[in-house]
């Protein structure tokens, strides 16, 4: 499958691409030092899954970081990938986007909490269930900018005219009150870079 493309301002093709700061690099690997080995949960079926493998993987190369990559197609894949996660005690977990996940959100919260592992979500929901730390786009906003896209096609555009635009919002939220629970203390260089903290 070809990668997706967006129109930029002037009706040129470009690929997208996720944001460099979502891989490994982000906060996670400042707030847990010890993150060496890092639990990478991906859905392969997801067809941005190889981008954001891609990046991730060259992000954890440059910090010395091994990643195993834990494959969950659907809801019965977790407790695979939890198995494996336990089984090879892992410093942290990174959870890449993907839609199914966002639904089984407190279902991997609650598994990383409860093993007491660090863990990076794409989506403030995640952090807002109890996840330690979030850095992606806001899907509100994406939501948002959405029904822009419904209301050109009702007042007549071809959904095929319209160009795939890239997320233009991005935030960082931590959750203070699962870092204390998990004895983290997350540094002020991540907390001043923080867009909303938990507590």
């Amino acid at each position: 499958m070809a990668p997706p493309i967006w129109l930029d301002e002037r009706g040129r093709r470009r690929p997208v691409r996720p944001c460099s700061r979502c891989g490994t690099e982000t906060p996670i690997k400042e707030a847990v030092p010890r993150a060496f080995r890092v639990a990478v949960l991906s859905n392969p079926a997801n067809a941005y899954t190889a981008l954001l493998v891609k990046e991730t993987e060259a992000a954890a190369r440059s910090l010395t970081v091994r990643l195993q990559l834990l494959e969950v197609r659907g809801a019965d894949g977790f407790d695979r990938a939890f198995s494996a996660v336990s089984r090879e005690r892992w410093d942290a977990l990174f959870v890449l986007v993907d839609p199914g996940f966002v639904f089984h959100r407190k279902r991997i919260v609650e598994f990383a909490n409860q093993n007491r592992l660090p863990a990076m979500y794409p989506h403030r929901e995640y952090a807002e269930a109890g996840g330690l730390m979030a850095y992606g786009t806001d899907l509100r906003d994406n939501y948002r900018r959405a029904a822009t896209y419904v209301n050109k096609i009702l007042k007549g555009a071809k959904p095929a005219d319209l160009p795939i635009e890239r997320p233009t919002t991005f935030e960082l939220i931590i959750n203070s009150k699962t870092a204390k629970a998990l004895g983290l203390t997350i540094p002020k260089s991540v907390l001043v870079r923080a867009d909303w903290v938990i507590e």
